[in-house]
């Protein structure tokens, strides 16, 4: 992988100007970090959201920054709430301009360990009471060796009984369960949205379509059974979709393989299919864009991917085009804009 200032100046080559540069946006899904030679803050954000695109407010996704080193270990992954509230609290001053970042704040909470989760859940809120507004917990897991399984994850994660147990927790709360997975397993989320009508589901990433290790080279036939099983799955009205995340090399498209990035233009025909599908599933007041920055970064800039955002959605309507780009996200996670 590229080191961040090589990152940069191959992302350099392809410079867009926005469209529909007033369109507000609000970013449902981006993370902060610092690990050894990859940082992400406040001001690299800013230089993301301020590439001319009119990003009005964020939502900090989990991804385990800043975990508190000591203490009971359930509650360790409290400290990144604490961590992205200050984060917070730092573009709410306006010195930074007018966007606000991590308005809301999706933490982890291990919904394993059942009833007694809501008590983490309780941390949570304590430490953000004005921005926390729910969890992601990843369920990765596939059978193959190729693919990567994300720490403590298992078949059938989201079947168990005290996964479930935990999660209505979360029902008792009001607060919002994030799922990212991979694609065989969008039929577990069907069910588990079922068995729990009243829990707020996004799914992250469209349900993590894969194209590495085995299914590699079958992009054509995985997305026939993911189109079936999306529309399935939007037969749950409690289930919400972020659409974005497919520039990941696990969605195989290899952008970041090329001498140079992407143009939105070749974003948008390239995964245009994905984002009309599930919209015409789920319904633009259920469906918002998201950058998954900085992941997606290994293959574009965020000015390219907005854009590329805005050229799928071309043919909406002015209302959709709200719900795609902030409504859904709004009220989702009830940022109150």
């Amino acid at each position: 992988m590229r080191q961040i200032r090589e990152q940069d100046q191959w992302l350099a080559q392809v410079k867009e100007a926005p469209l529909e540069p007033e369109l507000p946006i609000v970013d449902p899904h981006h993370h902060l970090w610092d690990t050894p030679g990859n940082r992400y803050f406040l001001d690299q954000l800013l230089e993301d959201t301020n590439s001319g695109h009119n990003v009005v407010a964020t939502v900090f996704l989990q991804c385990g920054a800043m975990y508190r080193a000591d203490g009971p270990e359930e509650l360790r992954p409290v400290g990144e709430t604490e961590f992205v509230n200050g984060v917070a609290a730092q573009s709410a001053s306006g010195i930074y301009g007018p966007m606000r970042a991590c308005l809301g704040i999706a933490g982890h909470a291990d919904l394993m360990l059942g009833a007694a989760v809501g008590g983490v859940l309780d941390a949570h809120q304590e430490a953000a009471p004005r921005r926390f507004r729910g969890i992601r917990h990843i369920t990765a897991w596939d059978p193959h060796e190729e693919v990567h399984n994300f720490a403590g994850c298992f078949k059938g994660m989201m079947g168990d009984s005290r996964f479930r147990e935990g999660a209505k927790e979360l029902i008792k709360r009001g607060m919002t369960f994030d799922a990212f997975f991979y694609h065989p397993q969008i039929p577990e989320l069907t069910d588990f949205a079922r068995a729990l009508p009243d829990l707020t589901i996004i799914l992250d990433h469209f349900g993590g379509p894969m194209a590495v290790g085995p299914y590699a080279g079958k992009q054509a036939e995985i997305f026939q059974q993911w189109k079936r099983d999306m529309a399935e799955l939007a037969r749950c009205p409690n289930v919400n979709v972020k659409i974005g995340g497919l520039n990941m090399p696990l969605n195989g498209f290899g952008w970041h393989k090329n001498a140079l990035p992407p143009t939105s233009e070749e974003l948008a025909k390239a995964t245009r299919d994905y984002y009309l599908h599930t919209i015409d599933c789920f319904g633009p007041q259920r469906c918002m864009f998201e950058s998954n920055f900085p992941v997606d970064k290994i293959s574009c800039s965020y000015g390219v991917l907005w854009n590329a955002f805005k050229r799928i959605a071309s043919g909406f309507s002015a209302d959709d085009k709200t719900a795609l780009f902030s409504g859904c996200a709004n009220r989702v996670y009830g940022l109150g804009l």
